[in-house]
């Protein structure tokens, strides 16, 4: 069993990536008990837009377990996914999604799109929203809030 919680350690993640000057956003792919992958944004650092902590966490998730689907593994992440990130879950059959933060912006599973609603969806997980939520939005606040001034 992981020493903290997987959200605690996604949040962690998240205080690295704003540390890094990314926005403040971690993910960590679970199998179980096992933490298969644990991630934060590194779109600054790769210069790539599609390096957001979900996306990597579940391209190490899938490496890690050598498989082309993470069916039976729950995915924690910090901000409500995009809609890429929303798809990349419904592709790679994630079992279920905790996320902390909602995002009415650009989140893509509470707010937006609703992804995992759509009749076209071909996977939709099991979503388990707000774990974490005042940390998470704490931090979110501080590092727009300090981009601002």
């Amino acid at each position: 069993m992981p020493s903290q919680s997987p959200m605690d350690l996604a949040l962690t993640l998240a205080e690295e990536a704003a540390a890094h000057g990314e926005a403040p956003v971690g993910a960590v792919v679970m199998e179980g008990e096992v933490i298969l992958a644990a991630e934060r944004n590194r779109m600054k650092a790769l210069g790539d837009p599609t390096a957001h902590a979900e996306m990597l966490a579940i391209r190490t998730a899938l490496q890690t377990r050598g498989t082309g689907r993470l069916d039976g593994c729950d995915l924690y992440v910090t901000l409500e996914p995009c809609a890429m990130c929303a798809g990349a879950i419904a592709h790679t059959r994630l079992r279920r999604v905790y996320f902390a933060a909602e995002d009415p912006k650009a989140g893509a599973v509470e707010n937006g799109i609703r992804l995992f609603t759509q009749p076209t969806c071909h996977h939709a997980p099991e979503v388990i929203s707000g774990l974490g939520a005042t940390r998470s939005e704490t931090l979110l606040r501080e590092f727009f809030r300090a981009l601002r001034s």
